[in-house]
């Protein structure tokens, strides 16, 4: 196996089970390479708001000087995308031989897909002779293989119900999965400012140094501006983050938590936070596509980032008819999503995804209709999330919104040739 996507096709192979929490394999494996971190680590776990956390604190410490790493997932197009070195995406090139390295550790212990890319990534990323290492937990985070690392600054964003079949039937046992990432002694940020009391409990239980949201940080503002105080620190007068929503600020405050809990090892400037605030990118959250008609791109796929996106898609003011290209995981709460965004979309355009976990177009139109109540919505089906945003481009005059959403794999599907460009039925004519 000489290329990235032969060993990719390996590591799909090794293990029956798509998911198989524990640390025990993953552990033996990775004592054996091994890997070792020499800077500040900082884990992110959450249900939602993991990928821009790590987004802004990496951009936050590029703008710092530091050399930083990320490692987040699942990735939008190409594998590569999980991993960034210094604010760049790492090559395939770059990858295979920590592919390598680990087949020779694994000596038969069966890996998952997601266990041996990991270990892959976190070897490569030890590697580089990082300043700070940001690692995003795939999946709740006491039993995730990125817990074999001892984090410096635990970072745990907002908390909803997603992935029950493993982490448990309510918000009291999915904080408890999370707050596996704690660390006695060290730094425990909590974003959600209404988290489950069993975060809290494991934080002290273990005699970390939390800080809650509402507590040992907060922040407010207004139209133009915001402001953030902590432990003995504030900043004023900042911009609002680029990347776009009303959430972000609950993710923003809990970098800059992390960031001033990790002061005497990482010091970063004010104008440090103030740029990097500024030029922080991450596609698909939020992201609105320049042109007519209006694209929203979100990778929002749980009830708790839908109601998120259907409040940033309420902000943005009157649009005639809004359009929505929608693929899901068949895992997934389907009926409260579709509940939640409902009222925003005229017309609906639902989409196989190219996994077998995936809702078929026509299951997810069967579940629409099943509680459809609005005698002026359409829907129809469409093989491909290319396929049906076409054609919603096709029936959309210039002055609509076209929004595409549910999974990774549905905005994944639409971008994998690059931003798409829409014609609008009113300028094709």
């Amino acid at each position: 196996m000489n290329t990235l996507p032969e060993w990719l096709a390996h590591c799909e192979r090794l293990h029956p089970k798509t998911i198989d929490l524990g640390l025990d394999r993953v552990k033996a494996v990775a004592d054996r390479l091994p890997i070792r971190f020499e800077c500040p680590v900082i884990t992110v776990a959450g249900t939602n708001g993991k990928g821009s956390t790590c987004a802004m604190l990496e951009a936050i410490a590029l703008q710092a000087g530091y050399g930083a790493g990320v490692y987040t997932s699942p990735h939008l197009v190409h594998f590569e995308e999980r991993c960034r070195i210094r604010g760049e995406i790492v090559t395939a090139q770059a990858l295979v031989p920590h592919f390598e390295r680990v087949e020779t550790a694994r000596q038969g212990i069966t890996l998952t897909y997601f266990e041996f890319t990991t270990l892959a990534i976190l070897s490569l990323m030890a590697a580089s002779g990082l300043d700070v290492a940001i690692l995003e937990v795939g999946l709740g985070g006491r039993l995730d293989a990125v817990n074999i690392i001892d984090t410096d600054c635990a970072v745990i964003t907002s908390i909803a119900l997603d992935h029950m079949d493993y982490l448990g039937p309510d918000r009291e046992s999915i904080g408890r999965e999370k707050a596996g990432i704690l660390r006695t002694g060290k730094p425990a940020i909590v974003s959600d400012p209404v988290p489950p009391a069993s975060v809290v409990d494991r934080a002290v239980d273990i005699g970390a140094d939390l800080w809650r949201l509402g507590h040992d940080y907060n922040f407010s503002g207004d139209r133009q501006q915001w402001a953030w105080a902590g432990r003995g620190r504030r900043y004023s007068g900042l911009a609002y983050p680029a990347l776009r929503g009303a959430n972000q600020l609950m993710n923003a405050s809990g970098v800059l938590a992390a960031l001033e809990a990790l002061r005497h090892r990482l010091p970063v400037s004010a104008q440090a936070v103030r740029n990097g605030l500024a030029l922080v990118q991450l596609p698909a959250r939020f992201q609105i596509v320049p042109g007519q008609p209006a694209l929203v791109l979100d990778v929002a796929h749980n009830p708790h980032s839908v109601a998120a996106l259907a409040a940033n898609l309420d902000a943005m003011g009157f649009f005639p008819v809004t359009h929505g290209v929608f693929g899901a995981m068949a895992d997934k709460d389907i009926d409260a999503m579709l509940a939640t965004i409902g009222p925003l979309v005229d017309r609906w355009y639902f989409t196989d995804l190219p996994t077998a976990r995936a809702a078929t177009a026509q299951g997810l139109a069967g579940r629409w209709q099943a509680h459809n109540t609005r005698n002026d919505v359409s829907a129809s089906t469409h093989s491909s999330p290319i396929q049906a945003l076409q054609v919603a481009a096709a029936a959309a005059d210039a002055a609509d919104r076209i929004v595409v959403f549910g999974s990774f794999h549905t905005v994944g599907g639409v971008l994998k040739n690059g931003l798409p460009r829409l014609q609008a039925k009113q300028l094709a004519s």
